[in-house]
Order: structure tokens, then C-alpha cells, then sequence
């Protein structure tokens, strides 16, 4: 092992998940915001097939 894995500490506080935002929970909760999501990405997709053919 090299000397940087040595000193990691498994479980340590700087190891943590992030705590989504409110801000963040509401536009994966929100309906509206994934069928636009949605939208964009299928909108993307067909570019990408119709530039290939």
C-alpha cells in the first residue's frame, strides 16, 4: 500500500454523502421538470440517430 492509503480512515466525516438541497429534492420530485427532461433528451437522441444516417 502506499503511504496516502495508510492514512485514510474508512468511515471518517470527510467521507460523507451529500445532503441533497431543497432545491435539488424538488426537481427530482417534480413531475413537470422530468417530462421536459424527458423531452429534451429524446429531442437529442433522434439529432443524434438522424446525423448518423
Amino acid at each position: 500500500m502506499t503511504e496516502i492509503e495508510k492514512r485514510i480512515k474508512p468511515y471518517d466525516a470527510n467521507f460523507t454523502t451529500m445532503v441533497p438541497t431543497r432545491f435539488v429534492t424538488f426537481f427530482r420530485t417534480c413531475v413537470i421538470w422530468q417530462f421536459i427532461r424527458f423531452v429534451m433528451i429524446n429531442i437529442k437522441m433522434i439529432i443524434v440517430v438522424m446525423k448518423s444516417h
